[in-house]
């Protein structure tokens, strides 16, 4: 176990991508086994002190920043245990970086399908977030691929499940039998919205127990080991970037390429393109739009694959000479490296205002996705803000980037914000499809459910950690758990 508390060294556990400032605590604990970290949450029950769980940094939310109370960083729990490529299924601990796990894994043929976009993410905070990235289109979301968890709760008892153990449903009272007690959970029974999301606890009616502890954000225990499901790598992949002289071409596009199997349909706007034109002048200057895709293939479909792609980006005016196509490793990580240049250009424009970004994380139902989308021009255009709209376009998810240039601006954007919140919960949609809800979006989760059902979110909390000190302030206001 190595313990630290010089805070010239332990302060960079006090900040993520999220921008929230103030972090503090008495010490950064990195236990090397699960006796070591059973050992430190039993003292901090005993002694009602706060604990935070510390994944990789990446989130952008503030869930690892801690406000008092100590640290568990979880990097030197990072083996990976086993990878079975008879069963597709690995065993890992939670500070296993998704880069290294793909590194094993490309050895063998194989990868981890939900691909998160952040690589240097730890696999624990992926799924305490319930992560995604650009597959999920396809692939879906962490939860998908969790087939166990061993959990440790701050009593010290540790959870073991598999997917298909314990079923629960809405409302009731759930007995969980363990090694020598029994835990009764009390299960809410609000209502999740029937789309990609992220926001809060997941609870459904005859769920799996297990999907309980994807998404938890740190607040129900840590973490020992996963059992995630693992697929083949696609034998080819190709990529597109297409240009649409409208907006209204590239949804139209969108709107039929969700029946073909692309692995990820994303989207740029305009102002997203001339941000980007910056570094790539020949993007076409008349473009309004980018729709980036992926295909996997077997080699002896490729034409019949390439043809039909591109009878479809015809048909709905894409700009076919100014595109870019990829089927090689070497194209597609050039192309990779321009659709990851637009959140680095952004964070520049965000040094230069030396004013943070407002970044929302909203998803719609399909059938609400324009009227949401022309929604968001509507509002930006009214507010005089910069911006840049981008995104998993084919699961009706965007984040909508506000970038204000001055104290009076960043006021405004929250503004706007909470306007595109209430839209989109009005829609049946969720405040966060990816992120999480952390320490920055609570009022957004209230509006979502109601203070009520967060209420209800606090008395699970309580049921799995009685002295009420894991995660705090993560999900939901810490003043609901008195």
């Amino acid at each position: 176990m190595i313990i630290k508390t010089d805070p010239d060294i332990i302060k960079g556990y006090f900040e993520d991508y999220s921008g929230l400032l103030g972090g503090y605590a008495d010490k950064v604990i990195l236990p090397e086994n699960e006796k070591e970290a059973r050992d430190i949450l039993l003292e901090a029950g005993a002694k009602k002190i706060p604990v935070t769980i510390s994944g990789g940094g990446t989130g952008v939310t503030g869930a690892r920043i801690p406000f008092g109370g100590w640290v568990i960083a979880t990097e030197r729990l990072n083996k990976i245990i086993e990878i079975n490529d008879k069963t597709l299924t690995a065993t890992l601990q939670p500070g296993v970086r998704l880069t290294e796990l793909e590194n094993e894994l490309s050895k063998k043929g194989l990868t981890y399908l939900p691909d998160p976009t952040e690589p240097n993410a730890f696999l624990g905070g992926t799924i305490s977030t319930n992560a995604s990235g650009a597959k999920g289109f396809k692939y879906g979301p962490t939860r998908d691929y969790i087939k166990r968890l061993k959990i440790l709760l701050s009593t010290g008892d540790t959870i073991d499940i598999k997917r298909g153990d314990y079923f629960i449903n809405t409302g009731e009272i759930f007995p969980l039998r363990l090694k020598d007690k029994e835990i009764k959970i009390k299960i809410p029974d609000y209502s999740m919205p029937e789309i990609k999301t992220a926001a809060g606890y997941y609870i459904k009616n005859h769920m799996d127990l297990l999907d309980l502890f994807i998404g938890h954000e740190g607040t129900l225990g840590l973490i020992l080991e996963a059992d995630i499901a693992l697929g083949k790598k696609p034998e080819e992949v190709m990529s597109f970037f297409s240009f649409f002289s409208s907006e209204d071409d590239a949804i139209s596009f969108v709107k039929d390429a969700k029946t073909y199997k692309a692995m990820s349909l994303e989207y740029m706007d305009a102002n997203s393109l001339s941000l980007l034109r910056i570094k790539y002048p020949n993007i076409p200057k008349y473009a309004k739009g980018l729709i980036y895709f992926e295909q996997d293939y077997k080699k002896e479909f490729e034409s019949g694959v390439v043809d039909s792609w591109t009878k479809l980006l015809e048909k709905h005016k894409a700009l076919m000479e100014d595109s870019y196509f990829a089927d090689s490793d070497k194209e597609r990580t050039k192309l990779k490296e321009l659709r990851h240049a637009l959140p680095d250009a952004v964070n520049e424009i965000v040094k230069k205002n030396k004013m943070p970004k407002v970044g929302t994380d909203i998803a719609v139902p399909d059938k609400c996705f324009k009227e949401m989308l022309k929604f968001y021009k509507e509002k930006l255009a009214s507010s005089g803000i910069d911006y840049v709209v981008f995104g998993h376009i084919g699961e009706s998810h965007m984040h909508v980037n506000m970038l204000p240039k001055t104290e009076e601006e960043f006021k405004k954007s929250r503004l706007v914000y909470m306007k595109f919140v209430k839209k989109a919960v009005s829609l049946g949609g969720t405040v966060s499809a990816e992120h999480g809800i952390g320490k920055l979006k609570h009022l957004f989760l209230e509006i979502m459910y109601g203070k009520d059902n967060l209420k209800q979110m606090a008395l699970l909390k309580k049921s799995l950690d009685p002295s009420c000190v894991l995660g705090l302030d993560n999900i939901f206001p810490k003043e609901l758990l008195k």
